[in-house]
């Protein structure tokens, strides 16, 4: 399955999420950046509030693209051993990566949500909502991070996903909803035809529009 961009995967998502239409007790939760532009198409859909987690994946040295693991916002690790193993990566690397990433998701976190308070889910159902998954250790740290919250429910729920690194997810939550999860899974980008860098600005236009929007 191919989506035409962003929008166009949110908005199918959240069809598959009707369930949850109007129920008081649901939060639409997103990963920045790209996540956010579906979570707001989800929230909108759904008629319930959105707001994020920011997980940071750790990168593969020379290719940041490829994680060899991911933080919770507590800083909590999940870390693919076997390939830390196989390419030689030291422990040095990975608590430099560790310690940068933690500056940026605290970044992140200020900058997104501005003087909101903290994120409660108490008592709350969760939707965790990215734009795809990959090697699933940034989504493991966003379910980390969605549970020290005290979500009563978690759900994941994402347009397409690596078969294999969804089988990991799955015991970890109460529900995973995803459109597609093909056999051959090179990266998340190949399942959009745009694909572009969301930028901070964005995200916050969109956290801000659909707080306005929970709040009329």
């Amino acid at each position: 399955m191919i989506f035409k961009n962003r929008v166009d995967a949110g908005k199918k998502l959240a069809t598959a999420l009707t369930d949850y239409k109007n129920q008081k007790d649901t939060m639409v939760v997103a990963l920045p950046r790209g996540g956010v532009i579906l979570g707001y198409e989800v929230a909108n859909k759904l008629n319930c509030p959105l707001d994020i987690v920011v997980p940071r994946k750790i990168g593969a040295p020379g290719n940041e693209e490829f994680a060899i693991g991911a933080i919770a916002e507590d800083g909590e690790g999940f870390f693919d051993d076997n390939t830390i193993y196989s390419s030689n990566v030291s422990q040095e690397y990975i608590d430099k990566t560790v310690k940068t990433e933690k500056v940026e998701a605290n970044r992140r976190l200020v900058t997104y949500r501005g003087n909101r308070p903290p994120l409660d889910l108490t008592d709350k159902t969760a939707i965790i909502v990215d734009d795809g998954i990959a090697t699933g250790y940034t989504m493991l740290a966003a379910i980390e991070s969605v549970k020290i919250k005290n979500a009563k429910k978690i759900i994941v729920a994402v347009p397409v996903t690596a078969k294999d690194s969804i089988e990991t997810i799955i015991p970890k939550v109460d529900e995973v909803i995803y459109l597609d999860a093909p056999i051959f899974f090179g990266a998340v980008g190949m399942f959009y035809t745009e694909f572009n860098q969301t930028t901070d600005e964005e995200v916050i236009a969109l956290l801000q529009k659909a707080q306005k929007l929970s709040t009329t």
